[in-house]
Formats: C-alpha cells, structure tokens, sequence
C-alpha cells in the first residue's frame, strides 16, 4: 500500500494543485490530509480542492482548523482574543460557506491506517496527544517519551511544524511530512511525504512568482509578508528549529 501524506496547506491552492498533480502520476492507493487546511489567502478554493478528493482521502485536524471553526461560529467575539493569528483566522471564517465550515468541524483528530511495509501508521497533527504540540529535529527525547506515552503503532506521521525530518525515539518512528503551502525548508516549494514500501520525502515545485501575485491581490492579512517570507522565499530549518523549541521549553 502506497500512501500520500499532505500537511499544513494554509491555503496555497496553488502549491496544492501541484501537488496534486504529481500524487495523480503517482496513482498511492490513499492521500492522508493532515490538517491545518484552511487557513490562509485561498481558503475556500483550497477546500473546493480538497473536498473534491473524495473516498481517495482521509482527513484530520489541524489546530487552525479547529479555531478557524470558532471564528465562524463567532467566538470569541471580536477584539476579545490575544491569538496573535486572530487577523488571519477571523479572515478566513469569512471566506468560507457553511459547508466548509460543517466539513472543518467534522474532521477527526487522528487517523490509523495499515499498510504491508510499515505496519500501522497513527497519522495526527501536532503530537498524538494534541494537535499544538511542538515537535521538531531537536525535541529533547524526554519529550518525545512523554508525548508518545501509550501510542500501540509504531509509525507516527506529524506535521505542524512545517519541516519534514525522521527521528527514532524508544523503539517508534516519528516522521514529520513537511508543509505544503509554508514550508520552513530553506527551499521554496510544496513539501510532503510519501510512505509505502519506503519513506520517501517529496517536494513539488510550483510557480511561485504568479501563485505570490495572487497573494497579493487576495486581500489576506499580511500579504505581501506571505508571498515574500512564505512563497518566494522559505525560512531555514535550523532557524525555525530554534524557534520552535524555545517556544516550548517556555511553555512546558
């Protein structure tokens, strides 16, 4: 069984038909979309492309996914919530029908799938005990122990961080697929994952230079910061390592 993994799409349906498009070459019997969906400056196109997919996909949740949905549903009120993202979601809770809404709201938070190679594979988002967990190249083994407590597969499929990386951690596989719509790479381009027989890390190249123009011209909080930080140009792994970390070394 060959399965597609894609993460963290943030609304760049243009990285998202590319990548689409070399799955389609690739024919996997399964694309697992691995949340955090939405969020960002072609919400709702990027959601008509995803609900398109069908019985060919399973789904779950990012965190911005779950918050994208409270936005919608109006809470918190305006003005009442310190998210530094508050901007971006209240922006595309306005961008998209009852019907993406209602999908959003459906997706599971966690997904198993079995496969011959690799045995059972836990696909979530942040960690398999929360979709906003911080895990990354450098995360401190004790953590990693603590957070994949209790997990019975051992593949474990994350993304949220946006950087693909594989690390072996007390017997389980922990195997990030990378982001396709705002990777932290040091590459631009759509990255995501490919699993079955081997694990095979992807990245699909995308016209950048027009995908930034429609950015612009989208009216997204912050454009022109995505199309050049996020689009043109992507932040290096190892910065966005150390970010990532320190964030939670003060939150643990």
């Amino acid at each position: 069984m060959q399965i597609a993994a894609i993460y963290d799409i943030h609304g760049n349906v243009r990285a998202l038909e590319a990548t689409l498009a070399e799955i389609d070459e690739l024919d996997p019997d399964l694309v697992v979309v691995g949340g955090d969906l939405a969020s960002g400056p072609m919400p709702g196109e990027t959601l008509d492309r995803l609900m398109a997919l069908g019985q060919r996909a399973q789904f779950i949740r990012g965190n911005s996914d779950r918050e994208v949905v409270a936005y919608y549903d109006g809470r918190p009120a305006p003005g009442q919530d310190d998210n530094p993202f508050a901007p971006v979601l209240a922006w595309t809770a306005q961008r998209i029908t009852r019907a993406q809404r209602d999908f959003l709201a459906n997706l599971r938070e966690q997904t198993v799938v079995e496969t011959e190679s690799l045995g059972q594979v836990l696909f979530c988002h942040g960690s398999p005990r929360s979709d906003e967990e911080i895990v990354t190249s450098a995360t401190p083994e004790h953590r990693m122990r603590d957070m994949l407590h209790g997990v019975a597969q051992e593949v474990i499929v994350c993304g949220h961080t946006h950087m693909q990386f594989e690390r072996h951690v007390h017997g389980k596989r922990v195997i990030n697929a990378g982001s396709v719509g705002m990777p932290y790479e040091g590459e631009p381009g759509a990255y995501w994952l490919l699993l079955g027989p081997t694990v095979t890390f992807k990245r699909t190249r995308y016209d950048l230079q027009s995908t930034a123009q429609q950015i612009r011209a989208s009216g997204f909080p912050g454009a022109e910061e995505f199309a050049q930080e996020n689009i043109l140009n992507s932040p290096s792994a190892s910065d966005a390592t150390a970010f990532f970390e320190e964030v939670a070394a003060r939150d643990s």
